[in-house]
């Protein structure tokens, strides 16, 4: 299984008054390790919307366990869990640098649609792609 760690270092604006990170920071986190899962590949979500695909999220869930902290720097752990039909679901974990502690973890699933937001067989239309993609399971 292929996974790709992106970086992030939390900022004073993502945070409440005791230095937390607000939960929601978490999907951004989560959308940072997708494209940068992505541009490992040497793909990005800007060539794949040039070629007319488009991926919205259909599903995502987060499981809290402790905290992000100003100033934290974290890795975003990105794996593509489930690649099939019109669908891909990829799983995150945002991981302290300084003690590796796993502070949550989540899931987005997202559908291939093409701009008109109409389900589209990826696997048909971009079967390069896909084939990198389903590599990436092995």
């Amino acid at each position: 299984m292929y996974i790709n760690d992106a970086f992030v270092q939390v900022r004073y604006q993502e945070t409440d008054q005791m230095g937390v990170a607000y939960h929601g920071n978490y999907y951004t986190w989560f959308e940072v390790g997708r494209s940068s899962f992505f541009r490992s590949l040497g793909y990005t979500y800007a060539k794949l919307e040039q070629e007319g695909v488009i991926l919205p999220v259909i599903e995502s869930r987060c499981i809290y366990k402790s905290s992000a902290k100003y100033d934290d720097e974290l890795y975003i752990r990105t794996h593509i869990e489930k690649l099939k039909g019109v669908r891909i679901e990829f799983n995150y974990e945002v991981i302290r640098k300084t003690d590796n502690e796993v502070l949550a973890q989540g899931t987005t699933i997202h559908a291939f649609v093409d701009k008109n937001l109409k389900p589209m067989n990826f696997k048909k239309v971009h079967p390069e792609v896909w084939e990198m993609l389903c590599a990436c399971l092995e």
